[in-house]
């Protein structure tokens, strides 16, 4: 299971990096015209978005890789689990089902991190 955990918060890892890089590095025009859920927020928000993103994906892998400070990576994963709980709520209120699966299933993943690192398989 402790491998599987690995492999989840990897592909996490890379998922969110990706993602919050990209809110961070591109203009919200562009952003809106690839992300129709982005039109109604300001920029500032997405830029903080894409950097909480980034964070989470770093608290995943860094501290359980280091081992310095390992309790970081199941809290970090609690906090993509809210954001992907928003993401969802947005997702769901747009009528984007499919970007909202998306999101709930990258939610699942954070989830099950979380209650691994924290309880059987902590670091």
């Amino acid at each position: 299971m402790s491998i599987l955990l690995w492999i989840l918060q990897s592909i996490l890892a890379l998922v969110f990096l990706t993602a919050g890089f990209m809110k961070l590095a591109t203009p919200k025009q562009t952003l809106e015209k690839k992300m129709t859920w982005a039109v109604p927020f300001q920029p500032w928000m997405l830029k903080g978005l894409g950097a909480l993103e980034v964070l989470g994906a770093l608290g995943l892998t860094l501290p359980a890789a280091t081992r310095i400070a390992p309790l970081l990576t199941p809290i970090a994963a609690c906090g993509l689990l809210v954001i992907m709980a928003g993401a969802v709520t947005i997702h769901m209120k747009r009528h984007e089902h499919s970007n909202a699966y998306m999101t709930l299933a990258l939610g699942i993943c954070a989830a099950l991190i979380a209650w691994g690192r924290f309880g059987p398989f902590a670091l």
